[in-house]
């Protein structure tokens, strides 16, 4: 008995860096779905960025040509 009282500040702080650990790992594992999420979001963003440029320019184009031909019927 005098062993246990002797040592249970050492045995407490064991549990207590065991449970430390076991939530910074859990911390870590949500942090890295966390990280993956928002990589395939930005992924996301990034190719809807893309067809919103290339609509825009298919769009500003045809304004081009449009103002091309009638510079050309007004200049005859």
């Amino acid at each position: 008995m005098e062993g246990i009282f002797a040592y249970w500040p050492i045995a407490v702080s064991f549990v207590a860096v065991v449970v430390w650990l076991v939530r910074l790992e859990a911390g870590s594992a949500e942090n890295t779905k966390e990280i993956k999420r928002l990589w395939n979001q930005r992924r996301e963003d990034m190719e809807a960025a893309q067809r919103s440029r290339g609509e825009t320019n298919s769009m500003l184009a045809e304004i081009r040509d449009d103002i091309k031909a009638l510079i050309a019927r007004v200049g005859k």
